[in-house]
């Protein structure tokens, strides 16, 4: 049977192997716009492992277009780094191509040396408060003429397709925009005048390069801001790019970065902004690319044979595993490792000014330092613990050669990755979870669960080496009346080890109790087949069902000491769980101390004044420690032993990972 996934499709006259697009992404990667070795090892991998198409970027146009990381195509200085960087992916066997873009008034100026942002209107972002200088005419066409050399020198280099990023809150979008664009001459007011920049744009890129050269434009179908575009108005716009500037395909994506709906958390269902890209596939005769949370082969299918879609586009996909395409062309799905949509090494890293990594996959951007080279001495290791740390590690250790025996204590393999993913929203966390046992099930890797490493298996098995990763335990904070038969830890909780009252009180307020609270916030809540189903019979008001999908059944209240909710919530996810807090009526209590539990209260310090709060169960989420009784027992042995992952130091499931690959590498 065919498998639409791996039909050749063709864009002008360029012809691709499969219908796996991965779309550029902000790497972090370049240094002074240039390209940089990681950023061709990166690509390099992703063209091995199977993508049809590959487009970097996003690319600058002039000097206040982006900053230093950005990869550079506003200068011929950059030609050398942007040939090698397009010869890495076609050598590697798919096709390449560059997206240009301008950041707008998204840029800052004190990372463009002083230079300030550029924008239709002189309106701060939320992003960076600061306030852009406005374009005059002069700089309208200049900007134009400037996208039109980039396009051509991206030509030059060897690239097979230029794309043109028109969304995302970015200059051109900011163009389309009411919402960033005041102007009063022939830019702004009627839809007309504000589509003009960006057409002019594209158009003066088509001109440059040539008919026959693929030109493809990646654009919002919906920018989810107040009083922002539509679907009606970006598909009008989306006809004029083909009519108009002879645009060769379309991939459709919805929001800006300023949005308040998720895009890409673990949260947004799989495939979901998929209907985005058919309703302009429904209007133009190009091939039309579908984008966010496309991240399995079968999904991606779906979305082919249904008609969404002609490509998809797969990004931080392909971050996680390069290799999914192949994977899935030879019948070999099982084995794919999946984003998880944490965005922990993705975008977190982004606002930091690091580089791009993954949880998943931490060899993602380390694609030369962190190879597994084959060991010359075969060494027995022993692996105690099978959470994220244990089986990174026994993984990395194998694939050295090492031979690997795991151990766990709990009757399955993930550890706390089972409990992050309980929590509504965090499900994918679970598949990273099977994933990395299904890696572990494809070596010969001796597993024993349901076993805990004490001397005795020391003496058995006579290991080498071992490689700790027994994790944390809950702490107990001492708190008066702790000890009370309603009071239960939160992993208990989210275990569905304890039953909880109507009101509840959650102590700690940092990612674990954040969680544990939105869990318990979703009982008595609509399942989404409810919803669905009182929706289409219309059995309920739009108002009604809303109420009663996020409505629940308990009151819930976190205290939490410091001035903030969700320390240790990465940037990317934590503004959408606060939001989700709020939808759930979940209250807070911050810069607040629990001073007494008692069989019916909290009571609870809030600067100079105290505060009792009912509570009919009482949950602590009040931090972990490390589990880690076995370094004194095999140093008495004289093994040689490695700590990673919690049993180290608490940190996050990114470090976990991390770590135990380390750990297993280097052993």
């Amino acid at each position: 049977m065919r498998d639409p996934l791996f039909e050749p499709i063709t864009i002008n006259r360029l012809e691709i192997k499969n219908r796996i697009y991965l779309p550029a992404m902000h790497m972090g990667m370049a240094v002074d716009f240039q390209v940089t070795d990681q950023l061709v090892d990166f690509y390099a991998e992703r063209a091995r492992g199977g993508a049809g198409m590959i487009v970097v970027g996003n690319a600058t146009v002039n000097d206040v277009s982006g900053f230093f990381q950005y990869i550079g195509a506003h200068s011929d200085d950059f030609i050398p780094g942007l040939t090698r960087l397009s010869n890495a992916i076609k050598d590697n066997g798919a096709r390449s191509a560059v997206q240009l873009n301008h950041a707008g008034r998204y840029s800052h100026s004190v990372l463009m040396g002083g230079k300030k942002p550029v924008a239709p209107s002189p309106l701060a972002s939320s992003l960076s408060g600061e306030t852009p200088d406005e374009l005059d005419i002069e700089g309208i066409r200049k900007t134009v003429a400037d996208f039109a050399d980039a396009a051509l020198r991206v030509k030059r280099c060897g690239y097979d397709a230029v794309e043109i990023l028109s969304g995302t809150g970015y200059l051109i979008s900011e163009f389309l925009s009411p919402v960033t664009n005041k102007r009063e001459d022939e830019y702004g007011g009627s839809l007309e005048n504000r589509m003009r920049f960006g057409l002019e744009v594209v158009r003066a890129i088509r001109d440059a390069v040539g008919p026959d050269y693929p030109v493809i434009v990646r654009m919002d179908s919906n920018d989810f801001m107040e009083g922002g575009m539509r679907q009606e108005e970006l598909s009008i716009y989306a006809r004029r790019l083909v009519d108009f500037c002879r645009v060769d395909a379309l991939c459709i994506k919805g929001s800006w970065h300023e949005a308040r709906v998720p895009q890409l958390t673990t949260n947004v269902p799989r495939g979901t902004y998929a209907y985005l890209a058919r309703n302009i596939r429904n209007q133009v005769n190009v091939p039309v690319i579908a984008s966010h949370r496309i991240n399995d082969p079968e999904t991606a299918r779906e979305l082919l044979k249904d008609g969404f879609c002609d490509m998809v586009a797969m990004a931080r996909s392909l971050i996680a595993d390069p290799y999914l395409p192949e994977k899935a062309r030879t019948g070999r799905e099982k084995e794919i490792i999946h984003c998880i949509g944490c965005a922990q090494g993705c975008f977190d890293n982004l606002f930091k000014l690091k580089a791009v990594e993954c949880l998943c996959n931490p060899q993602a951007g380390y694609e030369r330092e962190r190879a597994v080279e084959r060991t010359e001495t075969v060494r027995k290791i022993l692996v105690a613990g099978g959470g994220a740390a244990g089986m990174s590690a026994a993984i990395a250790a194998y694939d050295k050669g090492h031979d690997v025996v795991l151990y766990e204590k709990s009757d399955r393999l993930g550890g706390q990755l089972y409990l992050a993913a309980l929590p509504p929203g965090r499900e994918e966390f679970a598949q990273l979870a099977k994933d990395l046992a299904t890696q572990i099930a494809l070596r010969d890797i001796a597993v024993h669960v349901s076993t805990e490493v004490d001397a005795s298996v020391i003496d058995m098995e006579k290991p080498d080496a071992v490689i700790v990763t027994t994790g944390a335990k809950p702490v107990i904070p001492p708190i008066p009346g702790v000890d009370l038969p309603h009071v239960v830890q939160a992993w208990d909780v989210l275990s569905d080890r304890v039953e909880t009252g109507e009101r509840i009180v959650v102590i700690g307020g940092g990612a674990v109790g954040v969680e544990t609270a939105m869990f318990l916030a979703e009982k008595g809540t609509l399942s989404p087949e409810a919803v669905k189903f009182l929706l289409v019979n219309r059995a309920e008001d739009f108002e009604t069902l809303y109420d009663l999908a996020t409505r629940g059944s308990k009151e819930v209240v976190i205290v939490e000491m410091t001035e903030k909710i969700g320390a240790g919530i990465g940037k990317s996810t934590k503004w959408g769980m606060l939001q989700e807090m709020g939808r759930s009526r979940i209250s807070t209590r911050v810069g607040a101390r629990a001073l007494e539990i008692t069989p019916t209260h909290v009571k609870i310090a809030v600067g100079d004044r105290t505060e009792e709060l009912a509570a009919d169960s009482v949950v602590l989420a009040t931090g972990a420690s490390s589990v880690n009784t076995l370094a004194d027992l095999l140093r008495e042995k004289g093994v040689q032993t490695v700590i990673a992952g919690d049993a180290r130091q608490i940190a996050l499931a990114f470090d976990a990972v991390h770590q135990g690959f380390e750990a297993g590498r280097m052993i």
